[in-house]
């Protein structure tokens, strides 16, 4: 407790000494927690937005915010995201979160959104607006690829839609989508949906999960810590490619709370005996169900969200067996991807089954779904075995 009030302090300071520098006036501050961090902003003179979203009012609120004393909160951001390594889809929320105490978005969504907006492309991000109709839509530039998400092309880049959720499907069929010509000069940078850590959880936040299987007649019994906060980070996180979410960590109190009871009880197995136990590990601990039953959409769950919730589908399962033998082993895997499955095939120094051949390299499968009937290691699913596929993502580690 006396840590984080120190950290509180020290945050505070940061921000009183962030004014000073600009030689303004202390104005009110404003304060809300982040993911088991207390952040304190200071509040900018407020900006109405009473009117429907046009070019020209969107113009009007872009001056009237680019006069307020709105540079100390960027600064303050920037330090948070600096200080604690958020990745840029991290930071996006701590932004979402310091827009809903400037602007509430139940009082005026355009407003919110303009503040989003404002903020993202002050912090450097080329972030766009555009009108469809009525609807305010807001944009953000990315090279990466991004599914299932409405995105439009300008100049050779891609900018995907980040406030979809809120309005549901939109046919852009029917009517044109015009972008708002108000351009943020600091916003140059693209976007990245990547996730290369986790936050730390205040401890009072995570609870314990019992998570249970059978390998070789044994039953086998974790305690896992979880944190409900991972599904608010992932709510509205898109469909992104197999590299990024098979690599999105666990946080650290999960991590230390499995991989470590793992590795003890594959540390006297052969190295293909472990990594069938982590197959079976991935394939009977949870509950099969679909995204369209589980979500009523397709949703990739990353590692700890597959062990957070209780079902999960074969997208799934192959991020966390994927994530577990990297851990464990840092063997190198490709994911295969049919038409309507995926599945994760493991290099061993001596292949079993029908090898995989790719790239010259013979690869194991591990199917870490269950499936119709009980596949052993090496082994494919029947109904799979003249079904052509493609590699999705490769994983060779550089020391192999």
């Amino acid at each position: 407790m006396k840590k984080r009030v120190f950290i509180s302090a020290i945050c505070l300071f940061s921000v009183i000494t962030a004014l000073r520098s600009y030689g303004t006036e202390l104005k009110t501050l404003i304060g809300f927690e982040f993911f088991g961090d207390s952040v304190s902003l200071p509040m900018p003179a407020p900006v109405a937005f009473n009117s429907p979203p046009s070019d020209s009012a969107i113009k009007v609120f872009y001056a009237e915010m680019s006069n307020t004393d709105y540079q100390p909160v960027i600064d303050t951001l920037l330090a948070h995201k600096e200080r604690h390594q958020l990745s840029d889809w991290l930071y996006y929320q701590l932004i979402r979160k310091a827009a809903e105490q400037m602007s509430p978005k139940a009082e005026n969504y355009f407003r919110y959104t303009l503040y989003k907006w404002f903020l993202l492309g002050k912090s450097g991000y080329d972030a766009r607006l555009a009108l469809f109709r009525n609807d305010l839509l807001f944009y953000i530039q990315t090279d990466e690829n991004i599914y299932d998400i409405p995105y439009f092309m300008k100049d050779g880049r891609q900018y995907v839609c980040l406030n979809i959720h809120d309005y549901g499907k939109i046919n852009f069929e029917e009517d044109a989508l015009t972008e708002v010509p108000v351009r943020i000069p600091e916003g140059t940078r693209n976007f990245s949906y990547k996730i290369s850590t986790m936050p730390d959880f205040t401890p009072e936040t995570y609870t314990q999960k019992d998570i249970q299987f059978k390998y070789r007649n044994k039953n086998y019994h974790f305690r896992v810590m979880l944190n409900d906060q991972v599904g608010t980070i992932f709510k509205n996180y898109p469909v992104v490619d197999y590299e990024s979410y098979f690599n999105i960590p666990l946080n650290n109190k999960t991590y230390n709370s499995l991989i470590p009871e793992l590795r003890k009880h594959v540390k006297k197995m052969k190295q293909e005996d472990g990594v069938d136990y982590l197959m079976e590990f991935t394939r009977n601990a949870f509950s099969f169900e679909t995204d369209q039953e589980n979500f009523g959409k397709e949703k990739r769950l990353s590692p700890e969200q597959t062990l957070l919730y209780d079902h999960s589908d074969c997208d799934d399962r192959a991020a966390l067996f994927f994530y577990l033998v990297k851990e464990i082993y840092n063997l190198p895997m490709i994911a295969l991807l049919y038409p309507t499955h995926v599945t994760i095939a493991v290099k061993f120094d001596k292949p079993l089954g029908e090898p995989v051949i790719y790239k010259d390299m013979a690869f194991t499968i591990c199917e870490p779904t269950p499936q119709s009937q009980d596949l052993k290691i090496g082994e494919l699913s029947p109904g799979l075995r003249n079904v052509p596929y493609q590699v999705a993502y490769e994983y060779i580690p550089e020391n192999k």
